[in-house]
């Protein structure tokens, strides 16, 4: 049995008249009449029978019809899935991204891509750019968004990110977290050394050892060492130590929303680096959703 016979068989029985069928298939009646005869020998049953002149349904043809047009609406669906998932407009995109992407650039794309992909499922989670190469190079995930090198990696093309492939979104700067009241809060821009006498709230090492050490770097380059009073490993938990008056912090750029009688975000003036967020993904997959994303991107 073919799903062409099928089809033969739902519109002569719509019809109830080979010649209008055949017209509507763009058949021969003879070549038409043959595919009946098949479909009937393959089943074992008449379908059709004439009584009084009249073309009808058999009680077999009658049960089977409505099988058959069942069957046939779920090949065509079967058919439009199959389609529809190679477009990359159906499946799932696995994405990872840092949290410093929560604020700005995730929202901006994934509003985006869900107002143009909406049936595609999101597998989303907030994790560090190590653990996301490496589940890119693993194939468990699509997609990250991530801090692929400090500024100074970013100068070189080794890093955690080799054999992938990576595109810039967005060049970040490093800001000043103060409690509402700090003395300095009145500044539009302050300089890293008129922070070396204030306590610090620092994220967790563990939680992105190259950020932490690259911005106590930065604290020494300017003439001393962070005294890191509270740590923390999610910004939100950061800025709600500073608003509580537990010290200052230093962060990558876009912050999270917070209420200015609490805290505020100050622009350094030493001359420093941006840190890049980047897109990164591997060569060798071949998902369309994941196609589409770039697309979008």
């Amino acid at each position: 049995m073919e799903l062409r016979q099928l089809r033969s068989f739902v519109v002569v029985a719509e019809e109830m008249n080979v010649g209008r069928a055949a017209v509507r298939l763009h058949l021969t009646q003879p070549s038409l009449s043959r595919q009946i005869a098949a479909l009937e020998h393959d089943l074992g049953v008449e379908l059709f029978a004439r009584v009084r002149r009249r073309f009808v349904l058999t009680a077999a043809g009658e049960t089977f019809l409505a099988d058959a047009k069942d069957l046939l609406r779920r090949s065509d669906e079967a058919v439009r899935t199959a389609q529809r998932t190679q477009r990359g407009e159906l499946g799932t995109l696995r994405l990872r991204f840092v949290q410093s992407a929560t604020f700005e650039v995730l929202p901006r794309l994934l509003g985006a891509f869900r107002q143009a992909y909406p049936e595609v499922v999101l597998d989303l989670e907030s994790v560090t750019t190590i653990r996301q190469t490496e589940a890119l190079r693993d194939g468990r995930i699509d997609v990250g968004l991530m801090r692929p090198a400090t500024p100074e990696g970013a100068r070189t093309t080794a890093g955690p990110t080799a054999g992938l492939l990576t595109r810039v979104v967005s060049n970040d700067p490093l800001l000043a977290v103060l409690p509402a009241r700090h003395r300095l809060v009145r500044r539009k821009r302050i300089r890293l050394e008129e922070l070396a006498e204030d306590p610090f709230v620092f994220y967790t090492r563990s939680s992105g050892p190259a950020v932490h050490d690259t911005i106590v770097g930065y604290c020494r380059a300017a003439g001393f060492t962070p005294r890191i009073e509270q740590e923390a490993a999610d910004v939100q938990t950061i800025v709600s130590l500073v608003a509580a008056g537990l010290g200052v912090s230093l962060l990558i750029g876009p912050t999270p929303p917070s209420n200015p009688d609490a805290v505020v975000y100050r622009e350094l003036s030493d001359d420093l680096p941006p840190w890049q967020l980047s897109v990164a993904w591997s060569p060798d997959n071949r998902s369309p959703v994941l196609a589409r994303f770039l697309d979008l991107l």
